[in-house]
């Protein structure tokens, strides 16, 4: 299994509802750690694996428990023991995702801090899997609330943190009480002698797994992180785009499911985005990245599987919108800006705990992570200003000024002061226009993003309306009297829809369905990735 990124969870020989369970997460490939670890694991066989936090190792032991353990037996089958409470509410959350079409599995954290008492009346329930800390699970051992005698899987997660807690004693009596006909698994960053020690003692001609690291350089990219929450991480985006205003840009997203979300409340919000991912067909992808390349596309929303290859020179800022889940990804992620000797900017979203995450990429990579302030309203305003000053500032010196300075001259024959009418130009190029803009509606139909002859429009109902293609098509076709086989793709995401009609009949579309009704929703719709 070397050359694991080749490797799909398909080829693990795994059950339809765990595969199920896999898609519904979104993860596309086996991390290497899983690749590796799985099939020997799968096997029955003792395994050593050296493994950092977040390189997917959860998934490594936790898909063949799931596996491994019988439904229709009730006691105890498989303990995994973590250092902590939060690991130990971590793994099981993840377990539990992981087991979502296993509905006879029973699953249960066990750690100090919680009443006992309602982890006793689970217990007597019957549960055949418990993630633990140690100190707890020798408290129910020793209460008799959990028995080992059936107990066949074993799994210490992040060993070495546990050893440097103190609770070596508690490990082995916990294994000395568990039978000696089971399956041991060690998952630890490092290998100290004390780890070693343990598993000659407690493990059976054990497969040792080493996720080697490559040693990357990251390039010279200024790197920030923000502290947001889950909610609020569509609008710091747009901020921080409207701020930089990057030429080109990349998004990783750490599933599919989050790629679609993402690039439809980016177009619905007026910018030129597309998404890249696993599964997507080959010409889908080639028609994205040549949309990207040519500038058509300016944000680039990916996977990490589908940003594989990514070599574009043009490529200002990248954004990492979930963490990543490992420190080479972090890398890898943020290699794709500061190409080609140019400088990058990267930001990384940082919620919650993966605070603790971004410690170990900035150990990892030998840089610092320099944190970034939520930008106001007023902040991009300010810098929307600043920037477009310094174009004014560009223009005036490079002068051929003469027929635009004619036309100011009328103005000042009315009485209108210079520093006014600059103002109120400042006014009109930063879009606060209170007049009704008079350009011509076909103007609008450049650069929407649709196939040639096409003209891509924005619709603002989606799924949550139950609003479907067939009525998209039904209602323009019954209203404007064109053709429904004319009509082009449609892609209806959960509260936006995006249709391309023909270019030759945009404008009567749009004068006719204005204010229009689909599906008893009254709707607005308008030329897509209008800025």
């Amino acid at each position: 299994m070397e050359n694991n990124q080749k490797i799909r969870f398909e080829d693990l020989n795994l059950s339809q509802e765990i595969l199920r369970a896999i898609a519904d997460m979104g993860f596309e490939e086996p991390s290497p750690i899983q690749a590796q670890a799985i099939p020997y694991i799968l096997e029955g066989r003792d395994v050593i694996g050296q493994a950092q936090t977040g390189t997917g190792k959860t998934a490594s032991f936790g898909i063949p428990i799931l596996e491994m353990v019988d439904p229709t037996d009730n006691s105890l089958q498989a303990v995994v023991l973590c250092p902590t409470r939060e690991l130990a509410i971590q793994v099981s959350e993840e377990l539990r995702k992981l087991s979502k079409y296993k509905h006879s599995i029973k699953i249960l954290p066990i750690y100090g801090g919680q009443p006992i008492d309602r982890q006793i009346k689970a217990l007597k329930k019957g549960i055949q899997i418990i993630i633990g800390t140690p100190g707890r699970v020798m408290d129910h051992m020793n209460r008799r609330t959990l028995k080992m005698e059936n107990v066949k899987m074993v799994i210490l997660d992040e060993a070495d943190e546990m050893l440097d807690m103190g609770f070596r004693e508690d490990i082995e009596t916990i294994l000395e009480k568990v039978p000696t006909e089971r399956q041991t698994t060690f998952f630890s960053a490092t290998m100290p002698k004390a780890i070693l020690d343990l598993t000659k003692r407690y493990q059976k001609n054990p497969e040792l797994i080493k996720v080697v690291r490559k040693e990357l350089t990251v390039p010279s990219i200024e790197q920030f992180y923000l502290e947001v929450k889950e909610k609020s991480k569509s609008e710091v985006l747009s901020r921080l785009i409207d701020m930089y205003n990057p030429k080109l840009s990349v998004v990783f997203c750490n599933t599919k499911k989050r790629v679609d979300e993402l690039v439809g409340d980016l177009q619905g919000r007026g910018y030129f985005a597309d998404g890249l991912h696993g599964d997507m067909k080959q010409s889908q992808r080639d028609n994205v990245m040549a949309k990207f390349r040519n500038g058509t596309v300016e944000i680039l929303v990916a996977t990490d599987v589908a940003a594989r290859g990514l070599d574009i020179d043009d490529v200002e800022a990248v954004f990492n919108y979930d963490m990543p889940q490992d420190e080479e990804y972090y890398v890898h992620r943020i290699g794709r800006t500061g190409r080609a000797g140019k400088t990058g900017r990267a930001f990384t979203f940082i919620v919650g705990r993966d605070i603790y995450k971004l410690k170990d990429i900035q150990k990892y990579t030998k840089t610092k992570v320099k944190i970034h302030e939520i930008p106001s309203m007023s902040d991009v305003e300010e810098i929307k200003t600043n920037l477009f000053l310094e174009k004014v500032k560009n223009v005036v010196e490079e002068g051929h000024l003469t027929k635009y300075v004619n036309w100011i001259e009328r103005l000042l024959d009315e009485e209108y002061t210079s520093l006014d009418i600059a103002a109120a130009l400042l006014k009109l190029s930063m879009g606060e226009d209170s007049v009704k803009d008079e350009v011509k509606i076909e103007d609008d139909f450049e650069n929407t993003g649709a196939e040639p002859g096409m003209v891509r429009l924005f619709i603002n109902v989606g799924r949550k309306q139950k609003v479907s293609a067939r009525d998209i098509v039904g209602t323009i076709a019954g209203e404007t009297g064109i053709a429904g086989k004319l009509i082009g793709a449609i892609d209806i995401y959960d509260k936006y829809t995006f249709v391309e009609v023909p270019r030759e009949h945009a404008k009567d579309v749009l004068n006719i369905m204005k204010n229009n009704k689909i599906k008893g929703n009254k709707i607005n719709i308008e030329p897509a990735n209008r800025k």
